[in-house]
């Protein structure tokens, strides 16, 4: 007699994939309350420690989209650009701030969005893009990483591209006096006058990515000397 076919047990169903969590929708107009509370933080602080001075804050419009490119000196930067400023900013944070998740939290609150720096982040570029589409201000350093010696360096491509596809103003801005207060390698700031000038709006209509990268370089080391000689009258006043 034939034995009846056997056949092998179902399979249990795969366990459904996990969804990645919704991206935290940030108001370009209104700022949030920890938003608001570290700003005050922030403004005490730059003030007490560095006697920030902002030049030509008009040129950054009221609304709307807007990128502003900066050389880069110190951490203190993406703070001390902006804090002047009456709107809010996002910021692009590198991807290894978000491991702690405490501290996630906190720069999240504070419109950080992570970028894995050295390996061309498609996704924080579209992020960035999608953040100007909506109506953010956001600041990018067009050199990559911070001075070493505290003046500027040369300009890499990554960032034509997002003024490219943004279509929003760019304005340029150079901070002069981070390097001196926390410069890379040292652990802790030491307090000293930080500068801040911002710029007239950059026109890019027609130029491709090579011309606009020149253009970037060229602004801003040419407001660099300009503010270099301003800030170099205050601290001598200072003195």
């Amino acid at each position: 007699m034939t034995a009846p076919p056997t056949h092998p047990p179902p399979r249990p169903p795969a366990p459904a994939a996990k969804e990645e969590p919704a991206a935290r929708t940030v108001d370009p107009v209104h700022p949030s309350l920890t938003w608001r509370i570290m700003r005050a933080v922030a403004r005490l602080g730059a003030s007490t420690f560095f006697g920030l001075k902002s030049y030509n804050r008009r040129y950054v419009p009221r609304h709307g989209g807007v990128l502003l490119v900066a050389n880069h000196q110190s951490y203190l930067d993406p703070i001390l650009l902006g804090v002047h400023l009456r709107r809010h900013m996002s910021y692009l944070a590198k991807s290894e701030l978000f491991t702690n998740k405490y501290f996630a939290w906190l720069i999240r609150s504070l419109n950080a969005f992570p970028v894995k720096q050295g390996t061309g982040d498609v996704g924080a570029v579209r992020e960035t893009i999608k953040r100007l589409r909506e109506g953010h201000m956001l600041n990018i350093f067009p050199e990559g990483s911070r001075s070493l010696d505290g003046k500027i360096q040369p300009m890499l491509p990554g960032a034509a591209l997002v003024v490219k596809k943004a279509n929003v103003p760019i304005v340029p801005v150079v901070i002069e006096g981070s390097f001196d207060a926390w410069p890379k390698g040292r652990k802790l700031f030491r307090p000293g006058p930080v500068s801040v000038m911002y710029g007239r709006p950059l026109d890019v209509s027609g130029l491709d990515a090579r011309q606009i990268t020149e253009l970037i370089d060229h602004t801003l080391r040419a407001m660099f000397e300009d503010l270099r000689r301003r800030h170099q009258k205050r601290v001598r006043a200072r003195r």
